[in-house]
């Protein structure tokens, strides 16, 4: 049996926190007007709101062990004590704890923030005992009794969502069934089953991003939760009975080698997950959950209006000297450029190279023969500011840096080397103290006002200095956030852009830091848009920032194609600038005044995404059309991109409410028309582009 022990209304949802006959203590979300249909007489076992496990504990039954540590001894025996809640400027906090006999206590805080659709979960464990324990998982939120709206299994009617990700294809979605995923209960409901998915490594959107949603299908009710998590973490989606749970947190001993000694009086917090629930498509309920990340952006917003970046990295290739970014400023001078980042390669040993250089952090006096100064004054005198490019974290093989062996990460006394990398390590007050000088003191020395972050390799499993190889990865990202968080401190008005081998590092805890974020590596490929528009589903877009590079072989349908891409996001410009010719000149330009009037539609607004669905990336077929609504819905903007088309296409999009056309950006006629609330594009090219802004 299970009964209501607390009950909030949270902006549209209810929350509920229910308990077991055991004192067991679970939470349930659902949408608030659907609480009538709520099936109160469910039958499923309360999972506890904090699941967690000491090493010792007796393992999980129903053959679950080597598959899952929820539902362990401790779990078990956590009881509710009490519950505070506590009233905010901006919302609410409710503080549930939970304790066993053997005086380990935890808090199950939950803070809601009016503004939001969307609350923050995480958890604080206190060892109030007379000896350590050793954690060996320990969750940041927990929900069970999905779906409450059916009586029984449910079956046919739960989809699990995640979005998949590998370097310069970030962000598939990927939809399965729970019966695909053996998740329904067995005959007996003896047998335990866990769905358990994660990252492990410093790259935390690296195979999966930090998210997962369940929805039921017949309701058209998701229940979804990403995790501010930047070193390894895993989500459970887990079944024995009618009820299924979703669970997620930093990776468990099993999965991700984390283990924590807690000694008497000793406290230990949790990333942060962030939940929602909402009737109605999956990709509603994640622009929901993205649009928390507003909170901190908003603390600290660098600019009013959406900027225009040009990068030259894929004018130089790594080659960046004072000669060629004066020829490059001469030929942007003219146009709505906002930054100028002097990409990776401003270092390079003129024998050695750049690529394997990095960790010195000496500026080259062959491609920069009066210092780096004249060229900063120069790019501030065409009217623009001023970025430089950093990997701070690591050193490459060709550096003295990579040899300071005493100050970089090691596992199990071996000094950790990827490819050609090493990893500072980040706890270590010397390599503070030496990144401060060689980044921070830089940045203010010369004045720039643009950082972008690289990252471009991964720690792997963990590193030593810790309880565990998992713990010590945890702590030494923690501090390489705080480096971070310093740098925003100590340089005034410093704009950072978040890149790790472009998008391997979009979660929400990264992203507090950033104002920008490269949004994948994918730099002048045809699969751009695709994703370009699946990350509107993880990230703001008014911090994805997107490339179009320019060449001058490009035609005019190609370079359109290119620009319009960035109108899912940030510009970030690129490519032959001082090869174009007037007419490539002016397509751009139009392309930047265009984004220019839709760049509030960018910065708050909602989208939605349409087309007949892309398998192959590299080889797309078909069209994506993307909508975004501006956020009082009196404008709206459509990008439309074909793909390979076996024969001309005639796209019909129901907009919300009838509209008129007020720019078009294309290369020649779509036969774009409104009737009403129908817009209508003809597809006729392949690889061909087309944008229009539209007011209602």
């Amino acid at each position: 049996m299970k009964n209501i022990l607390s009950e909030f209304i949270i902006k549209d949802m209810l929350l509920q926190y229910i308990q077991s006959d055991n004192q067991t203590v679970g939470m349930v979300l659902l949408p608030l007007h659907r609480k009538e249909q709520q099936k109160t007489t469910k039958e499923y076992e309360v999972d506890s709101l904090i699941q967690l496990k000491l090493e010792g504990d007796d393992f999980p039954f129903g053959f679950a062990n080597g598959h899952t540590l929820l539902n362990s001894q401790t779990t078990y025996g956590m009881k509710y004590q009490e519950q505070r809640v506590i009233k905010t400027e901006t919302g609410l906090n409710i503080i549930t704890v939970i304790a066993n006999d053997k005086k380990l206590r935890a808090e199950h805080i939950l803070i809601y923030d009016k503004d939001y659709p969307v609350i923050e979960v995480k958890v604080k464990l206190c060892n109030e005992g007379s000896e350590t324990v050793s954690v060996e998982m320990l969750s940041s939120f927990s929900l069970c009794g999905i779906t409450p709206f059916l009586e029984g299994e449910a079956p046919e009617t739960m989809l699990i969502h995640r979005m998949r990700s590998k370097w310069s294809a970030e962000g598939r979605m990927e939809t399965r069934t729970a019966e695909e995923l053996l998740l329904e209960p067995s005959w007996s409901r003896y047998a335990a089953y866990s769905e358990k998915f994660g990252q492990v490594g410093s790259m935390p959107v690296r195979k999966y991003f930090p998210f997962a949603a369940v929805e039921d299908k017949e309701n058209k009710v998701v229940w979804a939760a990403s995790l501010g998590c930047a070193s390894s973490w895993q989500m459970e989606i887990y079944r024995r009975d009618n009820g299924l749970s979703l669970t997620g947190g930093l990776a468990d001993y099993d999965f991700g080698h984390w283990r924590k000694f807690l000694k008497p009086e000793e406290l230990f917090e949790t990333p942060s997950a962030y939940l929602t629930v909402f009737n109605g498509s999956v990709d509603e309920t994640c622009q929901r959950l993205v649009s928390r990340q507003k909170k901190p952006l908003g603390l600290n917003r660098k600019w009013d209006r959406l900027p225009v970046i040009f990068n030259e990295f894929c004018t130089t290739w790594g080659k960046p000297s004072h000669e060629n970014i004066s020829k490059i400023l001469h030929c942007i001078k003219s146009c709505d450029i906002d930054y100028f980042v002097i990409d990776a390669g401003w270092y390079a040993d003129v024998e050695k190279g750049w690529e394997k250089n990095v960790g010195d952090w000496i500026i080259s006096r062959e491609l920069f023969p009066e210092g780096i100064e004249p060229l900063v004054s120069e790019i501030k005198k065409a009217g623009i500011k001023p970025g430089i490019w950093f990997e701070l974290e690591v050193c490459a093989r060709d550096s003295k840096a990579f040899f300071m062996e005493d100050h970089l990460l090691k596992r199990h006394g071996k000094t950790i080397t990827v490819g050609d990398r090493r990893f500072w390590d980040m706890r270590d007050p010397w390599t503070t103290g030496y990144l401060t000088k060689k980044v921070i003191v830089f940045l203010n020395h010369y004045g720039f006002e643009y950082l972008k972050v690289d990252y471009n390799d991964s720690i792997g499993v963990g590193c030593d200095g810790a309880e565990s190889l998992g713990e010590g990865l945890r702590q030494n990202i923690v501090a390489a956030q705080k480096f971070y968080q310093e740098i925003k401190d100590k340089v005034p008005g410093i704009a950072i852009e978040v890149c790790s081998s472009g998008g391997h590092r979009l979660e929400p805890s990264m992203m507090a830091l950033a104002d920008l974020a490269s949004f994948s590596d994918a730099h002048e490929e045809k699969e751009i848009p695709i994703i370009a528009a699946n990350l509107h589903r993880a990230i703001l877009p008014e911090q994805s920032q997107i490339w179009a590079v320019a060449r001058s072989k490009d035609s005019k349908q190609r370079l359109i194609y290119s620009m319009a891409n960035t109108f899912l996001g940030v510009m970030c410009l690129s490519g032959d600038i001082y090869d174009l010719d007037g007419e490539q000149w002016d397509i751009i330009n139009e392309g930047i005044s265009f984004y220019r009037g839709i760049s509030g539609i960018i910065q708050d607004g909602f989208t939605e995404i349409y087309g007949p669905g892309i398998t192959s990336y590299r080889f797309p077929k078909g069209w994506q059309a993307v909508v975004r609504y501006s956020g009082d819905k009196k404008e709206a903007f459509v990008i439309v991109h074909s793909f390979r088309l076996e024969k001309t296409t005639e796209i019909v999009l129901n907009l919300k409410g009838s509209c008129q056309i007020h720019r078009v950006y294309e290369a020649f006629s779509h036969g774009i028309k409104v009737e009403k609330n129908q817009l209508t594009i003809t597809m006729s090219n392949e690889y061909d582009a087309a944008a229009i802004h539209l007011i209602f």
